[in-house]
């Protein structure tokens, strides 16, 4: 202080815990800070007398500014958790959402396959049917010879065409049962004499699909197995279904001589093979991926959520603080 010509009172100032470095005042006996957070502070002053003379060791308060309720740690944890509590919603939220539609889908298919099933039992097969019956009166009509040996051949060939017919009608409606029977059953119609050994591993238990899931996996399944049997020259092909809590998985691997570049981009001109199991993964909200290089075989992964793939029963959502634990058999 100087009480002779204190207007040459010259001051620095820093706050230790804020301030990089001095800060100089003048002749102003007053500073100001305005965005101090919580936490430990050292304010130092510095002066010179009207000669310019400056006290280096200066005076020193220190202080501590105490958190408000909002800047505390528990309440950042807090916001924390209920960001996370708000985006782990959103997830959920926006799974139930394509869940639903992938559903929505599949059950439109069903539909439409069932009506196109009773279309033709009602309108096609009934009246081809009808229509036998008078070719076969007729077939009666007629004397013995060439006419009514051809007629009679014809019927016969009719008879299939009906066969045939209900069969189709059949597989509009049913769907594929266990998948593990259904790949054994569809590779040993592909084995022969020289083919390579099919082997299927089954991990998990079982559980029931939804049933256009189910026919669809089949579908891939088969399909992946006939161009393995077919085109892969492989020794060994090997198949796994896994039944996974929240997953469902197919995989089919062989150690053939794998698929060109050009062929697993495109396909192959005038074969629908891979581009048609590519669309039913997409339809049924499926993740289908293909590995395969030239001499080193091919992998094809097929995986589906649990809440698309399994069976309405089975597709209930807990807490795992809350769900029961399950036996393991193998």
């Amino acid at each position: 202080m100087s009480f002779a010509i204190p207007e040459h009172v010259r001051y620095r100032y820093r706050m230790e815990g804020s301030d990089k470095g001095w800060q100089e005042a003048g002749t102003r006996r007053q500073a100001f800070y305005t965005n101090l957070g919580p936490g430990p502070y050292r304010f130092r002053v510095m002066a010179c007398n009207n000669d310019g003379v400056w006290n280096e060791a200066g005076t020193a308060v220190s202080f501590r500014i105490v958190p408000a309720f909002y800047q505390t740690l528990w309440f950042q944890t807090l916001c924390c958790a209920t960001g996370l509590a708000l985006l782990w919603f959103l997830y959920l939220s926006r799974l139930k959402q394509a869940t639903a539609q992938v559903h929505s889908r599949l059950e439109g298919r069903r539909a439409e396959r069932e009506r196109i099933a009773r279309e033709l039992h009602d309108t096609l097969l009934q009246s081809f049917q009808g229509l036998m019956l008078r070719l076969q009166v007729v077939g009666e009509l007629l004397p013995p010879g060439k006419a009514k040996d051809q007629l009679e051949q014809s019927l016969e060939r009719a008879d299939q065409a009906i066969a045939e017919g209900r069969s189709a009608v059949h597989n509009l409606r049913s769907t594929a049962g266990d998948l593990a029977v259904a790949l054994r059953g569809a590779a040993d119609e592909l084995v022969c004499e020289g083919s390579p050994a099919f082997r299927l591993t089954v991990e998990g238990a079982a559980r029931d699909l939804d049933p256009m899931v189910r026919e669809e996996v089949n579908r891939i399944a088969c399909e992946c197995l006939r161009n393995a049997f077919k085109h892969a020259r492989a020794k060994c092909i090997l198949a796994e279904l896994t039944y996974g809590e929240r997953t469902f998985r197919l995989r089919v691997r062989d150690d053939g001589c794998g698929i060109p570049p050009d062929v697993q981009r495109s396909g192959r001109a005038g074969h629908y093979g891979l581009s048609g199991i590519r669309e039913r993964a997409r339809q049924t909200g499926c993740r289908l991926d293909i590995w395969s290089s030239e001499g080193s075989g091919t992998e094809i992964d097929l995986t589906a959520p649990g809440s698309i793939a399994y069976a309405k029963s089975a597709r209930t959502f807990r807490l795992p603080l809350f769900r029961k634990k399950a036996g393991v058999r193998s």
